[in-house]
């Protein structure tokens, strides 16, 4: 009975763990900014070039294309990047940023992707979509469209 008791408690303690430290079990998309007009969408099939900033759930920024100044290019839906990427980046408008928590299971999974992503880890990608097919925003921006993001 005790060994029960105990096996309880820590199930338990690791759940309130995992709630705690901003683990997600659900891709959860937050938008930062959307564009006054939406002129290129991202659907599947598409080429899309993004900036993106990964880290950890403690803050712990793993890379950045933001810094090097060089944007990921891939096939949406092409299975050339993570399943949290894949599915939330669909829909976005060229000049959107985008605030993604990805759950592990979307993401690295288990096995993780040492050494700077540890098995099991949630992400949180700051992304920007920068072209579709080859085409950037018109550069119409609105400043007063930014998104409070803060329940993300």
């Amino acid at each position: 009975m005790a060994k029960l008791i105990y096996a309880l408690l820590l199930v338990f303690a690791t759940l309130a763990f995992a709630k705690k430290s901003g683990d997600v079990t659900e891709l959860q998309i937050g938008v930062k900014h959307k564009p006054a007009t939406c002129e290129f969408k991202a659907h599947k099939g598409d080429k899309i070039r993004v900036h993106y900033r990964g880290s950890l759930t403690d803050g712990t920024v793993f890379d950045s294309s933001f810094e090097r100044g060089d944007p990921i290019e891939f096939e949406l839906g092409g299975g050339q990047v993570i399943k949290g990427w894949d599915q939330g980046l669909l829909g976005m408008c060229v000049g959107e940023k985008r605030k993604l928590k990805i759950p592990s299971k979307l993401g690295y999974g288990d096995q993780g992707s040492p050494p700077k992503i540890p098995g099991g880890a949630t992400l949180i990608f700051d992304t920007e979509l920068v072209s579709v097919n080859g085409q950037p925003s018109s550069g119409a921006e609105d400043p007063d469209e930014d998104i409070d993001d803060s329940e993300l």
